[in-house]
C-alpha cells in the first residue's frame, strides 16, 4: 500500500526527522515498550491531535498494523504526511530480535571517564536489544563498565581483559524492570571551594563520570572555587577599588591555577598538563566543556561573588548562578554530595 512502509524501511530512517507515533494501548506497552515514540492511544487521538508535529512525517504504529491504517487515513485528512509501519509492532519487534545491532566504540586511546562517556553517548542512539563492543586499555574501565551497567541497567553481555586490553559487550536495556533504579534519587552534587588545579581536574572527572551514568549533576562553586571558571582575557567592567585588589590577587583562568602540593613556583601544573597530554587524559577545560555539554549544571554561589567583587562578565559561558536555597535543594536529591 502507498500508505505503508515496512519496518526494513523505517529503521534506515532518520528518527530525528519522522515521529513514531505509537497507539497501542497501556497495558500493551507496558508489556513491550518502544522508546522515543510519541504516545496517543485510538481513543484519545481526537483530543491530542495538535501535539502530533506537522512538520514531521508521521509513523503510525499499533499492534499488528490494522488500526494504523485507519489513523494514517485520519492524519492525510489533516494534512498530516504520514504512514503505516506494516505488521505493527510485532513486527518490529521480531526484525529487532533477528537482527541485532553491534556498535564498536575503539576507546584504547582514552582515558578516564573518556570511555564510559564514549559508551554513554553512543548508547542513546541505539534501538533495544542493539548492542556496543568497547576495546580499551584503561585498567579502571574494567570495573567501571560493570558498575556503570549496574546502575544504568542495561546489560553487560561480556567483559574480558587479555593483556592490556579489556572488551566488553553491552545490550541496551530500558525496558519497565529498571523502573526501581530510575525511580531512586541518584543525583550528585559536588562542592567547589578550593581554585587547586589538582582539585578541579578531580571534581570534573566525577562529574562526567556521574552525568555519562545518566545522573543529575550539579558541580557548586563558591568562593575561591570560582576562580576555576573566570576568563583568561580581562573583561572591561566597572569595579570598586576593593574588588579590583581581590581580581589581581586570585588567579584568571585555568591556566593560571596552582597545585594543592608541589606546586614548586608553577613547575608543577605544567608537569601536570605535559603528563595528561601524553597519557591522553582530557585536559582541565576539556572536562569542563564536556560536562556542560553533557548537562552538568556548572552552579556559581551568588553571594560570594558578591564578596570577592567577581561580576558575571568574567566568567566562561555555560554557567549558572545560584543561591543557598538552590544547592540545598539539589542535596536533598541527591545520595552524595563531596566537599573539594
Amino acid at each position: 500500500m502507498a500508505n505503508e512502509i515496512t519496518v526494513e524501511e523505517y529503521v534506515k530512517l532518520n528518527k530525528n526527522e519522522i515521529t513514531l507515533l505509537d497507539i497501542r494501548s497501556e497495558a500493551e506497552r507496558l508489556i513491550k515498550e518502544i522508546p522515543n515514540t510519541l504516545n496517543i492511544t485510538f481513543e484519545e487521538l481526537g483530543d491530542r491531535i495538535d501535539e502530533i508535529d506537522k512538520n514531521k512525517e508521521v509513523i503510525v504504529i499499533c499492534r499488528v498494523g490494522d488500526i494504523s491504517t485507519e489513523v494514517v487515513e485520519i492524519l492525510l485528512d489533516r494534512e498530516y504526511k504520514a504512514r503505516s509501519l506494516k505488521g505493527g509492532a510485532n513486527a518490529l519487534f521480531e526484525y529487532l530480535k533477528n537482527h541485532k545491532k553491534e556498535t564498536y566504540i575503539d576507546a584504547k586511546g582514552m582515558a578516564c571517564p573518556g570511555p564510559i562517556v564514549a559508551l554513554s553517548d553512543t548508547m542513546k542512539e541505539l534501538n533495544d536489544g542493539d548492542r556496543i563492543k568497547i576495546e580499551s586499555f584503561e585498567d579502571a574501565f574494567y570495573y567501571d563498565v560493570e558498575a556503570w551497567t549496574n546502575r544504568t541497567g542495561h546489560i553487560l553481555v561480556s567483559k574480558t581483559k587479555e593483556g592490556n586490553l579489556i572488551t566488553a559487550i553491552i545490550e541496551k536495556n530500558t525496558k519497565k524492570n529498571n523502573e526501581s533504579i530510575n525511580e531512586e534519587r541518584h543525583d550528585k552534587t559536588f562542592v567547589v571551594f578550593d581554585d587547586s588545579l589538582d582539585k578541579a581536574i578531580a571534581a570534573f572527572i566525577m562529574a562526567n563520570g556521574a552525568a555519562a551514568m545518566g545522573r543529575k549533576v550539579t558541580v557548586f562553586f563558591t568562593f575561591w572555587g570560582i576562580n576555576i571558571l573566570r576568563k583568561a582575557k580581562k573583561a572591561k567592567i566597572k569595579k570598586t577599588f576593593i574588588e579590583k585588589m581581590f581580581g589581581k590577587m586570585m588567579p584568571r583562568g585555568t591556566k593560571k591555577l596552582k597545585l594543592s602540593q608541589m606546586n614548586m613556583g608553577g613547575m608543577g601544573p605544567k608537569m601536570i598538563r605535559s603528563i595528561m597530554k601524553k597519557k591522553d587524559i582530557s585536559s582541565l577545560e576539556e572536562l569542563m566543556q564536556s560536562a556542560i555539554d553533557h548537562g552538568v549544571h556548572v552552579v556559581v554561589c551568588q553571594m560570594s561573588m558578591d564578596i570577592m567583587g567577581i561580576k558575571k562578565e568574567e566568567l566562561i559561558d555555560g554557567v549558572e548562578f545560584n543561591g543557598v536555597a538552590s544547592f540545598l535543594g539539589s542535596c536533598e536529591t541527591s545520595d552524595a554530595t563531596l566537599f573539594i
